[in-house]
């Protein structure tokens, strides 16, 4: 099984030496899973994360590439449910750096998608947005029925934007609203492989695409196994059937029964799993399997016509409830 923090803990640990992509995923990071405060007048730049190596990537970041300095802290458990992060790591004088980001407008608003010069940037770049927001906010359900790679996104805006910067990629992405959370999915199996290369997750692509081929493989297995049981549920079905028709027609007929009808009946009671072809063959002399079927078929004929005569049952009559 391959789980959402299997796949942070290989991404945080992704090695990336250009200066614009480790620019775009930190500022992915911090407009997804950031907002903008105002404390005792300045504007702070607050971001909740999952895991300390997250935030010591983070961190790294702001010192290497702004000169930030940052403080982190572990939230108290009485205030985080399942699943929420649980860490903050706060930047007291936000604005210079929301301004260097491109998190914040002219007039000191925060930005409602994310930054332009990141969503037009190159491969690489785009790569690293889709990492950061994966480290901000994302998930992933294993191959099965709801197999999914999600984006929790603050707005329509970030949402549309990360599903543009798949799309370059060569990925199929989706915005949904979900309970009142805009989402960026990938529900496709093969796609979602792909996203987690594109990210820098290789390792965790290989293991995807090993859940993926063996849960098709037992799909087809089942799927083998299900038509196997249905055809011999059939078989087994049609042959009672035969044989109390049959039966019913040696009863009606008796001693009037034509010799050859008469031993190509006997033959299908004699032998009552056997496949036409087969009572062809024992047979003596060996008939052919139309030949031993057009017997059958007659004796059948022969049967519900004296039936309809004597206005007795005929042979359809004898069929079981549960297969008529």
């Amino acid at each position: 099984m391959l789980s959402t923090p299997e796949v942070k803990n290989e991404l945080v640990r992704v090695p990336v030496q250009r200066t614009g992509e480790r620019m775009a995923e930190v500022a992915t990071v911090l407009r997804v899973a950031g907002g903008l405060h105002s404390i005792s007048g300045r504007i702070a730049l607050e971001i909740e994360l999952h895991t300390p190596q997250i935030v010591q990537r983070v961190r790294k970041d702001l010192a290497e590439l702004y000169g930030v300095r940052s403080d982190a802290k572990q939230l108290p458990p009485s205030t985080t449910r399942p699943g929420a992060p649980q860490f903050l790591v706060r930047v007291i004088d936000g604005e210079t750096l929301a301004r260097q980001l491109g998190l914040l407008d002219q007039r000191r608003r925060q930005i409602r998608g994310l930054p332009n010069r990141l969503t037009t940037g190159a491969q690489p770049e785009l790569a690293a947005i889709l990492r950061g927001a994966f480290l901000a906010r994302g998930s992933l359900t294993a191959p099965g029925r709801s197999a999914s790679l999600e984006l929790a996104c603050p707005t329509s805006e970030v949402a549309m934007a990360l599903v543009g910067a798949a799309s370059r990629l060569g990925v199929d992405a989706k915005s949904r609203e979900i309970r009142g959370q805009n989402r960026v999915i990938v529900r496709d199996t093969d796609a979602i492989g792909v996203m987690l290369g594109v990210m820098g997750a290789e390792d965790a692509r290989t293991r995807w695409e090993e859940l993926k081929r063996a849960r098709e493989t037992r799909a087809t297995a089942n799927r083998l196994v299900n038509f196997d049981d249905a055809n011999l549920r059939r078989s087994a079905q049609a042959s009672v059937a035969a044989c109390a028709r049959v039966e019913r027609a040696l009863e009606i007929l008796g001693d009037a029964a034509p010799d050859h009808l008469k031993y190509a009946g006997s033959l299908r009671l004699t032998h009552r799993e056997a496949s036409l072809d087969d009572l062809g063959a024992r047979a003596e002399p060996a008939l052919t399997k139309d030949a031993i079927a057009g017997r059958i078929r007659r004796l059948l004929a022969m049967a519900d016509k004296e039936a309809e005569a004597r206005g007795i049952p005929g042979t359809e009559a004898s069929i079981p409830d549960e297969i008529a």
